[in-house]
């Protein structure tokens, strides 16, 4: 299997084999950086308003309109890999300064096992999870590709820079995606960390079973082809 990331940092391997928690941003990590404005959206959740509601008088968390959307683009490479991640027995989870109901939408959909949204400290929700998981820094893996990233980056077990991060990110990583944000960065940040663990070639092989079931029908120990 090709390389998933550029190693920079000598231990990056042993490092990725501790984690059992990993953490994305969204803009720039899980997309490509891009937001979109649309009018005319669909109602908040409300778990989605509270957010925007307690960063009304802030710039910068996101658009607090009635009658606008934000809109971000998502790969299906990311989603196929928190699956992955699901079944390596990792859990996964995203930290955002911007609040988004299309995020708050894409993290439901996939499962996700933390959602923070509306966080300019994002070592606030890290200290938060680590209490309700009982892991240590050492066991979380994060994903960044700007400045606001770097005091997680700095301290986690794992930084993972995406390939299109700026220069700061990258000096701060133990090693760097080798797709962009956006085009399947996140997949790679945890098939790395999979083959760390020695257990990609098994998740792969056991989320392809668990959607090609073999029919009852058919018995492949009787001559079938």
């Amino acid at each position: 299997m090709p390389p998933t990331a550029t190693v920079l940092s000598a231990d990056a391997n042993e490092r990725a084999k501790k984690i059992k928690l990993i953490l994305f941003d969204v803009d720039g990590v899980l997309t490509d950086g891009g937001i979109w404005l649309f009018p005319a959206p669909a109602a908040s959740t409300d778990a989605t308003q509270q957010h925007i509601d307690a960063h009304a008088d802030k710039g910068g968390y996101g658009i607090h309109s009635t009658n606008m959307v934000e809109a971000k683009g998502f790969h299906a490479h990311d989603g196929t890999s928190i699956s992955l991640a699901r079944l390596g027995g990792l859990k996964c989870g995203i930290i955002t300064k911007r609040i988004s109901e299309t995020v708050a939408l894409r993290a439901r959909d996939l499962r996700m096992d933390y959602v923070y949204m509306g966080q300019s400290h994002k070592m606030q929700a890290v200290r938060e999870i680590l209490e309700q998981e009982k892991i240590s820094l050492e066991q979380i893996a994060y994903v960044g590709d700007d400045i606001i990233d770097l005091p997680v980056m700095r301290v986690c077990g794992l930084a993972i820079a995406v390939a299109n991060a700026r220069a700061e990110v990258k000096a701060a990583a133990h090693c760097i995606t080798v797709n962009g944000g956006g085009q399947g960065a996140g997949r790679d940040a945890v098939e790395f960390i999979l083959q760390a663990q020695g257990t990609l070639t098994r998740t792969i092989e056991q989320y392809i079973d668990e959607r090609s079931p073999i029919p009852a029908s058919m018995d492949i120990g009787q001559g079938g082809m």
